[in-house]
């Protein structure tokens, strides 16, 4: 006789507690093999297709696509055993127990992989150690368990419910919720849930936040006949979620902790430019710029390690980091990005140039992974590729400083003494001012300014 097990949407590491479902890659009643991608989900960090650990028939799925679920909740079940490996029709399976993600040590080993993604925090072992028992709120007729069938379709439910507090039930999982929901001072038993079965979401919590700041902050009541049908209709709303709504609260996490300053200078970059040319056409690889434009940037942090640093808050320490991993913003069809490369001022200009080609190939593919986009210690920013000169850019959280670069154009400069047409570029360096003052970070962007201007400068410090 098969044996349903649950399969549930995994631990995918770096601090996640929720993702989305994006695609499904599988339907109900198709034969799947073991650690085959069964949904496409996305996280705050990246775009992952998720493996399932067991080969059979899968019987039901948990969640339509947009459906955002937390780390635990269900996916989707699978008959294993008997002819469900085959690639037959499971038969007899509706007195199967659904047995959680976790057990599979109770399914014979050919049916069960271990590793529910490689790389993303979860290992076989480690979950075989608990059981997760469906409460009888989930179905009605009461029971511990709940009974699946293999032939048909099972209807949607909610996650298994966790204890509810003592102040009463509330359907909501994350303990990051329920710490938002503490800190901010709000009920949750106040808030309508948007996930499965009225499940609470973090967006649910902030969107009762945001409409309690609003009409805390609103003068007075406007009456409905003089607001016009546009505004009253509330517009088009966009859910910040998945990397947009990452993005935004990193962002405001910056303005917010990060005391920061900008300064600028405008630099001749003609001769870097001619650098690059006699490098390509010598033959090999050709180097791109914004690899150029990386060595120079570990170079001067080796002189100013200050803004290769992070503030821990809560020690109120300056952390100066050892090794340099160069976060590089990329703009993609999901919004914003910013993939790292790992030990940045190690590296030639040859490998920056194959490093950058391939991060920015997966970011525009949504394929990174969340290893790929976390750990940079210091963030260069071609906001020139947008067709503009300057930008004060927002720190990126935790980091201490960005080098921002506009674009590289014709303008008249005086150069040995004549006016000149030459290539110019606008340097900027957004800094969080804890970590240094003002001359250490001018003293930063007036190096990289002078190796944009005098490739040989560099030459110097190799």
């Amino acid at each position: 006789m098969a044996q349903v097990l649950e399969f549930k949407l995994p631990d995918l590491g770096e601090g996640l507690t929720e993702a989305e479902i994006v695609r499904w890659l599988v339907n109900v009643g198709d034969v799947v093999a073991i650690d085959q991608p069964v949904v496409e989900v996305e996280t705050a960090k990246a775009m992952v297709e998720v493996p399932c650990p067991y080969g059979g028939v899968v019987t039901a799925r948990f969640g339509e696509e947009g459906t955002e679920l937390p780390v635990g909740a269900p996916l989707l079940t699978v008959a294993v055993g008997g002819t469900a490996s085959s690639g037959t029709a499971v038969s007899g399976a509706a007195g199967a127990s659904v047995a959680s993600g976790a057990s599979a040590g109770d399914a014979e080993s050919s049916e069960y992989s271990g590793n529910v993604l490689v790389g993303y925090g979860t290992a076989g072992p480690a979950a075989r150690r608990r059981r997760v028992r469906h409460e009888s709120t989930a179905v009605a007729g009461g029971g511990g368990r709940t009974e699946a069938k293999a032939a048909a379709p099972a209807p949607a439910r909610a996650p298994a419910p966790v204890p509810a507090p003592v102040d009463g039930p509330v359907p909501v999982i994350s303990p990051l919720v329920r710490k938002l929901a503490r800190d901010k001072g709000l009920d949750l038993r106040e808030v309508r849930g948007s996930g499965p079965a009225g499940l609470i979401l973090r967006a649910d919590v902030e969107s009762a936040l945001a409409a309690a700041e609003t009409a805390a902050a609103r003068p007075a009541p406007v009456p409905a006949a003089a607001v016009p049908a546009v505004v009253a209709e509330g517009g088009e709303r966009v859910p910040l979620r998945g990397v947009r709504g990452a993005v935004a609260d990193k962002l405001s996490r910056s303005r917010t902790e990060i005391p920061d300053a900008t300064c600028w200078v405008d630099a001749d970059a003609t001769e870097l430019m001619g650098a690059r040319a006699a490098m390509n056409a010598a033959g090999g690889p050709k180097i791109s710029l914004l690899a150029l434009l990386a060595r120079i940037c570990t170079h001067a942090l080796a002189r100013y390690p200050e803004l290769n640093s992070t503030v821990d808050t809560a020690a109120r320490e300056i952390v100066r980091l050892p090794s340099v991993h160069l976060g590089f913003a990329a703009q993609t069809p999901r919004g914003l990005v910013v993939p790292v490369v790992r030990d940045a001022g190690t590296r030639t200009a040859e490998s920056l140039t194959e490093e950058f080609a391939r991060l920015t190939e997966s970011a525009r593919q949504g394929t990174l992974t969340p290893g790929d986009l976390t750990g940079g210690t210091f963030t260069l920013n071609n906001y020139g590729v947008f067709g503009v000169d300057g930008s004060t850019p927002i720190i990126n959280h935790p980091e201490a400083a960005m080098l921002g670069v506009g674009r590289i154009i014709p303008k008249p400069w005086v150069h040995e003494g004549e006016l000149a047409v030459r290539k110019v570029v606008q340097l900027s360096l957004t800094f969080d001012h804890r970590v240094c003052d003002g001359g250490t970070a001018g003293g930063f962007l007036r190096y990289v300014a002078d190796c944009v201007e005098h490739p040989a400068v560099l030459l110097r410090t190799l």
